[in-house]
């Protein structure tokens, strides 16, 4: 059966499983039911919406999955490097409607970070899942350690780091501004956290721009890092596609290092989002490193990648003289390499991918 009749999100789901496993990634399957004390105890982590709890028969209390990241994390042990992808639909409370709400979810985890060659990677799978779904994607990435380094200079509170946060997710420099002045913070150390909140765009640029306020500390050392995968990733074919953008945060507690969130065009939302979560890996009892990310389906729901929309894969022209046979034979042909086709002796106002040409070849 051709790709081609499957639903966006079915297509897609299909794509990623195959693309996670040519780069060794195993399947992973969790079980529908979780004890609900690993999902209290870590509900800072999961994005948005609440858990969905029942009695089981003999009265314990459990969940009905709302995450799969921290069901891998429980079920590995240190010492044992974990690649694995999913296909799970996960359950919540949706925080807006109140409503239990369904999501389907493919994503990948790799647990037990080796080096720099790991992050690349999860960084250019994110890269060609987004591409999965259209050729018009953004991959926006950012390094916690960077903001983690300047916010430890100026000294704020808890408090102080939450609006922080909050406002460099919306871009709001105005707002970033007087906060500092608020609360007292000298011009010079305002000045550095204003240029984080307006870096966005170009890895160059960005990379440019930052620098004279990652001299010390962890800041130096996030820069490092940055800077060096951003050198393998302008070799890699989505190069054009990739930005640094420090609007992209997650809760220090549990992410630090990368973070990322990607978008594609005609959908309002990110549909992919992941970062390292070594401080969650350490709050479960774990001594690795982890990073991983999640692409949404869901969201891919009556979405068509509006450029390259057709009716069918390929359209067979043939004349009045075309021998059955013939026909037949090319048909079977592209039915075999997955392709839908139809066979007509006009294209009329029919969208095709390619047309075969039974008289003059292929055009």
């Amino acid at each position: 059966m051709s790709q081609t009749v499957l639903k966006a999100e079915e297509r897609v789901a299909f794509a990623l499983r195959s693309l996670y496993k040519q780069y060794g990634y195993l399947p992973y399957k969790m079980s529908k039911f979780e004890v609900y004390d690993l999902y209290a105890k870590n509900k800072d982590f999961l994005r948005g919406g609440g858990v969905i709890t029942f009695n089981d028969t003999d009265g314990k209390l459990l969940a009905l999955k709302p995450d799969v990241t921290l069901s891998i994390i429980k079920n590995g042990n240190d010492g044992e490097k974990q690649k694995v992808y999913y296909h799970e639909n996960v359950y919540r409370i949706s925080g807006e409607t109140k409503q239990f709400k369904e999501l389907m979810q493919v994503g990948l985890e790799c647990v037990g970070v080796e080096g720099e060659y790991d992050l690349y990677e999860t960084l250019f799978l994110a890269a060609a899942s987004l591409r999965e779904i259209s050729e018009n994607f953004v991959l926006d990435i950012a390094h916690l350690g960077v903001l983690a380094g300047v916010l430890e200079e100026l000294g704020g509170d808890e408090k102080f780091n939450r609006e922080v946060m909050r406002l460099l997710a919306e871009k709001n420099l105005h707002e970033t501004q007087s906060l500092c002045e608020s609360v007292g913070i000298d011009k010079d150390k305002t000045e550095k956290l204003l240029t984080i909140v307006r870096s966005y765009g170009d890895m160059n640029d960005v990379l440019k721009a930052i620098e004279p306020i990652c001299a010390n500390g962890k800041a130096a050392e996030a820069y490092q890092e940055l800077q060096s995968l951003c050198s393998l990733l302008k070799t890699c074919p989505f190069a054009k596609n990739i930005r640094l953008d420090f609007s992209v945060v997650n809760d220090m507690k549990y992410y630090n290092g990368l973070v990322f969130k990607g978008f594609v065009d005609g959908v309002c939302e990110g549909v992919l989002s992941g970062g390292q979560y070594d401080g969650l890996m350490k709050r479960m009892g774990r001594n690795a490193r982890a990073i991983g990310f999640a692409v949404y389906l869901d969201l891919l729901d009556g979405f068509k990648k509006s450029k390259k929309e057709v009716d069918v894969d390929t359209l067979v022209l043939i004349g009045e003289n075309t021998a059955p046979a013939k026909i037949a034979a090319a048909v079977e042909t592209l039915v075999k390499e997955g392709k839908s086709v139809r066979v007509q002796r006009e294209k009329g106002k029919l969208r095709a991918a390619e047309i075969l040409d039974l008289t003059g070849g292929k055009v």
